[in-house]
């Protein structure tokens, strides 16, 4: 059985052919990464899969009542709360219940049998987990989607979709809007899904512990490669050295003949000979073009170099107005030193960046910067004060008006931004390439110190790549924030987790930082197992005439619960023997059609009674183990 079968797609997007003729299958389970340049077609392909555009060619094939989940593109700020917004997402799930409640009673049993088969029953259970692990506890599930900012709204729609447990999940950029610890619960969440997948990531971790196979759109065509991320890169790097040596040859041999053809053509003698050559001409395999886009670079400016610490706190507090955020800050930074920022959302990363680029004063304590230190912040949120009508250049030549034209164009190329791109409308540039125009305003003036929180964010996999090699090459000192695992290991040795308004010095590698938020989710749920157990000693003795009260209240529903379970096991009964007769063949030539469809019917109502009975008896229950 397949999923999801694509044959002969073909999409055409402003006289552009993204999609030529492509073809893709995905298995029940299976776990595919889709990558390819930017620009290439992946979101566009996305939308015909969800129906927002129609193909100009060729089909697509999903199961028959394969339940399909993406998710969406903005998450509206309703005063609904995240925990009904997520359960609200299950359109088919709150279909089926209103069906349940008011629809055709011969339909109840195929109703519940799909309840059962969508894990309805469950949902709200696996939607507070989903948004537990993406970063909202209990209060928070409870309040309005409204109260939150277009970060948080997308982790709400991410979990919409995650929480649906679909046949075929859709995931564009799903770790844009996550830190690292949402991200490392993301990955997990995926590991563990039993669905089939199609990931578009710029995460490199993602591609190579998330999914099984890697789908490469390249020129229109989709070719799959088995293994992450990493494999993929060898196989096709040893296919390209392969097809360059065949290249190689083939080129020989067909210079050799060629130059036999011209020598001998016109000699009667070799006539012959020449004609066999020039049919062995046409028969020789063409030469396939392996050329690739030119690998994408960045340079950061090199830094001059100042005295040591570059930057020192001692005892330094910060918040925002009377809310403390981060304080007892005791701190040193060299300009060799390479910082990665630990700590879920909300615990005061940005704050701590803010206040070592100046962004914010210490409430307390004190801050003292090495002088002449210069300081480049990349925030992501600046991209949004970019003025839409100007160009990289127009924003480049106002931060550097003593600069000449040259060295205006030379700073934004050390980011990739070429001649077209730096006359292009930022309203027309990409997402990656307002990123790349954010990293040359940070550092048009060669700074000691970088600070860099979230600069991966819609940067495709090569420019992430480029960023960390410019980083290994930078001669200044680096402060990363950042969800992308693998820029973590490879920029940054020292790692400073942001937990509990302190910020300490993390001792060991990401591995051991996994285990560790491992560990404090292990203490947290012992920890409030043991208050659970607390609660129920610290409760006052009971004395006889309590229990006896106790035992007199209880009684009716005890009562009621034996009732309840009589009742659903006669109707079980009947429900066997009539399953039983219906079973039979005999049953069909012995009675009317009009008795065969009053036990089908008999049937439908019994499931839909004990239905009913269950809730009953389920809420009974909880009442007896809470008294």
């Amino acid at each position: 059985m397949t999923v999801l079968a694509l044959r002969d797609l073909t999409i055409r997007m402003a006289g552009r052919t993204l999609l030529d003729g492509a073809n893709l299958q995905l298995d029940p389970g299976r776990k595919l990464g889709l990558v390819g340049r930017n620009g290439a077609g992946k979101s566009t392909l996305f939308r015909a899969l969800t129906g927002a555009l129609s193909p100009d060619g060729g089909e697509i094939r999903v199961a028959a009542r394969a339940r399909m989940a993406h998710v969406a593109q903005e998450q509206p700020g309703t005063d609904v709360s995240l925990i009904d917004t997520v359960l609200a997402a299950d359109t088919e799930r709150a279909a089926l219940l209103a069906e349940m409640e008011h629809g055709d009673p011969a339909r109840v049993a195929e109703v519940q049998e799909r309840l059962i088969a969508i894990g309805a029953d469950a949902a709200p259970a696996r939607a507070g987990a989903v948004l537990a692990g993406l970063g909202f506890d209990g209060a928070a599930q409870l309040r309005p989607v409204r109260e939150y900012s277009g970060g948080w709204r997308m982790r709400v729609a991410l979990a919409c979709a995650l929480s649906l447990e679909p046949d075929l999940l859709l995931l564009d950029e799903p770790t844009n809007h996550l830190d690292l610890e949402a991200t490392i619960w993301l990955e997990g969440w995926i590991k563990r899904f039993s669905g089939a997948a199609i990931i578009i990531s710029h995460d490199r971790e993602v591609l190579d512990e998330c999914v099984d196979s890697i789908a490469h759109l390249d020129r229109g065509k989709i070719t799959t490669y088995p293994g992450g991320y990493s494999e993929f890169v060898r196989i096709r790097t040893e296919r390209m050295a392969q097809q360059a040596a065949a290249n190689v040859k083939i080129m020989a041999e067909r210079a050799h003949m060629q130059a036999f053809v011209d020598r001998f053509r016109a000699k009667a003698s070799k006539a012959r000979q020449a004609q066999s050559r020039i049919k062995a001409l046409e028969k020789l395999p063409p030469v396939i073009a392996t050329v690739e886009d030119g690998p994408t670079r960045f340079e950061f400016p090199d830094p001059v170099e100042v005295a040591p610490p570059i930057l020192t706190m001692y005892g330094a507090s910060v918040g925002y107005g009377n809310r403390t955020i981060l304080s007892g800050l005791g701190l040193r930074l060299d300009q060799e030193d390479r910082v990665a920022l630990l700590g879920a959302n909300g615990n005061g990363k940005s704050t701590l960046a803010k206040l070592i680029a100046g962004k914010l004063e210490a409430s307390s304590g004190e801050v003292r910067r090495t002088p002449r230190l210069k300081i480049g912040y990349f925030d992501q949120h600046q991209a949004e004060a970019l003025d839409p009508q100007g160009t990289p250049l127009s924003h480049m030549q106002a931060v550097m008006p003593k600069a000449t034209i040259t060295q205006v164009r030379g700073q934004l190329a050390r980011f990739g931004l070429d001649v077209d791109r730096a006359t292009t409308k930022i309203s027309d540039c990409s997402g990656g390439e307002k990123a790349r125009l954010l990293l040359a305003l940070t550092t048009r003036d060669a700074p000691q110190l970088l600070i860099l929180d979230e600069p991966t964010n819609h940067l495709d996999i090569d420019a992430r790549e480029a960023m960390v090699r410019a980083l290994a090459e930078y001669k200044g000192a680096v402060v990363i924030i950042t969800h992308d695992p693998h820029m973590v290991e490879l920029a940054a040795d020292q790692l400073w987790l942001v937990a509990d308004g302190q910020v300490k010095p993390f001792d060991g590698d990401l591995a051991d930082y996994r285990a560790w938020l491992a560990g404090r989710a292990r203490e947290a749920r012992s920890e409030a197992r043991a208050a659970n157990r607390g609660e129920a000693e610290a409760a006052p003795k009971p004395t006889a005439a309590s229990r006896a009260a106790a035992r007199a209240a209880l009684a009716p529903i005890k009562e009621r619960v034996r009732e309840v379970e009589a009742r659903m096991e006669k109707l079980r009964l009947e429900d066997r023997l009539l399953e039983k007769k219906l079973s039979n063949t005999e049953t069909y030539a012995r009675f009317k059609p009009a008795d065969i469809a009053w036990a089908n019917t008999r049937r439908a109502a019994i499931a839909a009674t004990l239905g009913k009975l269950e809730e009953e008896w389920l809420e009974l229950s909880e009442k007896l183990e809470a008294a």
